[in-house]
């Protein structure tokens, strides 16, 4: 029994595609129409997922959606109502695409998809809830679900038994953790619901002067994690803009213009809304915890990719496990419907040696995009005229280890591209973490983003507690934890006076390039029987350099989804100053390629889109 699963029409919509309750295939539409956050109906996705099973759309049995259009649109038209005439604008602006297409979901399914059977609708919390316990390694769990808004729930609570998933309390809109740290997102300049990694990036730079401040006068927040927002600071519900000017006389001005400078002001800002939302999750989860007896724990919804928040919740929460759907935002949406029509319409048995099939998670490492033949990858390099050299697997690791070992940036194109917002080894930018010049290296020269930016460590799970302050598996870069002390260099007098972003050139530790200025690491572990290519690369560079860690960022540049086909892959390549790119079996240095290499006209990608 096939089931397509399909988020859309707010932000990374996606497709995934489930075979008799097994992850097969899933991917954002944005990888392929290279629009950053691409919301609109995800039919590139879809048609990648239907061949990637080789089925046609008349060979599935049913398609989920992710929400519950008609009862979005009944929150809109009440909130509307309530703020009127305040929010007309903003009114007139969603309402055409609303009756154009948001409300037709069965009839885009048959047009884009062709496909006439039965589609099903989930709510939006329940599909997030659904995405974190059905793959999970856990006969049962507690849930917790947080995000900005879905119909009417911003978050919940619940527990997953067996093939059972049952929500127990669910915050309403407009009062919302995830609505508040995008309020503070749009306020320090950056872009919501893509931008709040950036906030919390920043957030260590800052001093939390402004906790208190909020606690008082923007969010009543409760013992039990429930809160309520002061409306009067807050534009969202009706407008245009996600502050009121109440906010900016509250916080001292307007909000910082994109682009604009990074001040004081922001950073004490990002790090006064992280302390506040660290606390909303601790206190949610630890309710949770009281509500359900269990001793495990599954974390969506995009404010679950607050990994700050959720490395807090692991060392400080009560439960034993905690376990993060990587695509813990709407695109994880598409799987949570289709997993919930598998178990809970279809009623369907769920033992978790089935889940999981070897492996540490139903997941499937998160690999579960496109992936090209070596042939492939050859035809498109002798298209473009490229200077490359095969290298055999045994002799792959250990070239490119040296290649890192003498600080040369590597882009690494291998294997099924990942699911979600992080690269973690099949689409990955990589670079010697001892380096303390490869942090801004790679922001500035191969990432153009800003430069206070963190990179994360990718490590050997078996060797992650010798880096780091974590004995539990992080293997999608969902856990943020401190560097062992004894690897931590001291700050000089001079260095411990520094503020702001002045402390960003201060080597903290042997691993400078994956150590925050908080001496944290957003951590990815690696297991071999996850992605045996990369757990050989790192392999390699410990026994070449002592050093069982890695730099790994995502391969793309600022503004760009991550690269899916080996012609994006190398065209990221040659307008960057990255040195090696590895597709495949293949090794391209960029000091042996012609300055003409890169061409223009990329027609040519088509042909290799979804191969």
């Amino acid at each position: 029994m096939y089931i397509l699963g399909i988020s859309a029409y707010y932000h990374d919509s996606a497709a995934c595609l489930v075979r008799d309750g097994e992850l097969l295939a899933a991917a954002q539409e944005e990888r392929f129409t290279r629009k950053k956050h691409d919301h609109r109906f995800p039919a590139r996705a879809v048609e990648f997922c239907l061949k990637h099973a080789r089925i046609t759309p008349a060979e599935l049995d049913y398609v989920a959606f992710y929400d519950k259009p008609l009862l979005k649109f009944e929150r809109l038209l009440e909130t509307y109502l309530d703020y009127a005439p305040r929010g007309l604008r903003s009114f007139l602006l969603a309402m055409p695409l609303w009756l154009r297409e948001k409300l037709w979901i069965r009839e885009q399914v048959s047009k884009e998809v062709g496909f006439g059977g039965k589609v099903l609708f989930t709510e939006h919390h329940e599909s997030h809830a659904a995405s974190a316990f059905f793959p999970s390694p856990f006969e049962s769990a507690a849930v917790l679900t947080m995000d900005g808004v879905g119909e009417w729930a911003t978050s919940s609570y619940g527990y997953g038994r067996g093939n059972e998933l049952h929500l127990m309390a669910e915050l309403h809109f407009p009062h919302s953790l995830g609505m508040l740290y995008s309020a503070f997102t749009y306020y320090t300049g950056f872009r919501v619901n893509s931008g709040e990694y950036k906030v919390m990036g920043l957030a260590p730079y800052g001093e939390p002067r402004y906790v208190q401040t909020i606690l008082d006068e923007l969010i009543d927040l409760r013992e039990d994690g429930s809160l309520r927002l002061n409306m009067k600071y807050f534009n969202f519900a009706a407008g245009l803009t996600m502050t009121s000017g109440e906010f900016e006389r509250l916080f001292g001005g307007p909000p910082r213009a994109p682009e604009g400078e990074i001040t004081q002001r922001e950073m004490d800002l990002a790090r006064s809304v992280q302390e506040v939302t660290e606390e909303a999750m601790l206190r949610m989860a630890r309710h949770a915890h009281r509500e359900t007896g269990e001793r495990n724990l599954c974390l969506a919804g995009g404010v679950a990719l607050n990994c700050v928040g959720n490395g807090r919740i692991l060392r400080e929460g009560p439960f034993e496990r905690v376990w993060i759907q990587p695509a813990a935002g709407d695109a994880g949406g598409s799987l949570g419907a289709a997993l919930s029509v598998w178990y809970q319409h279809l009623g369907k048995e769920r033992r978790v040696e089935d889940v999981c099939r070897g492996r540490a998670d139903g997941m499937r490492g998160a690999y579960l995009g496109p992936e090209f033949a070596c042939d492939e990858i050859e035809e498109f390099l002798l298209t473009v005229g490229a200077r490359y050299r095969r290298v055999g697997r045994s002799r792959l690791a250990e070239e490119v280890a040296r290649l890192l070992a003498d600080e040369k940036v590597v882009g690494w194109f291998q294997g099924r591209m990942e699911f979600g917002p992080r690269a973690l080894g099949a689409r990955s930018i990589l670079g010697d973490p001892r380096s303390p010049r490869m942090q801004s290296q790679m922001n500035l020269k191969i990432k153009f983003r800003e430069s206070f930016r963190p990179f994360a460590p990718s490590v050997l799970r078996e060797r992650v507690s010798e880096y780091f302050e974590l004995d539990a598996d992080s293997p999608y870069m969902l856990l943020v934890a401190p560097v062992r002390r004894r690897l931590r260099r001291r700050v000089t007098k001079e260095e411990a006076g520094l503020f702001g972003i002045e402390k960003l050139n201060v080597p903290r530790s042997e691993i400078p390039a994956v150590t925050h200025v908080d001496y944290s690491a957003r951590i990815q572990t690696v297991r071999r029987e996850d992605n045996p290519t990369y757990y050989e690369l790192l392999s390699a560079f410990e026994r070449l350099t002592g050093c069982a860690v890695l730099v790994n960022t995502s391969f793309n540049v600022r503004g760009e989804p991550i690269v899916c086909t080996p012609s994006e892959a190398y065209t990221c390549f040659m307008r960057t100053e990255m040195d090696c790119l590895v597709l495949g079996d293949f090794v391209l240095l960029k000091a042996e390629q012609g300055a003409s290499a890169v061409s223009e006209d990329l027609s040519w990608q088509e042909e290799f889109q979804l191969d």
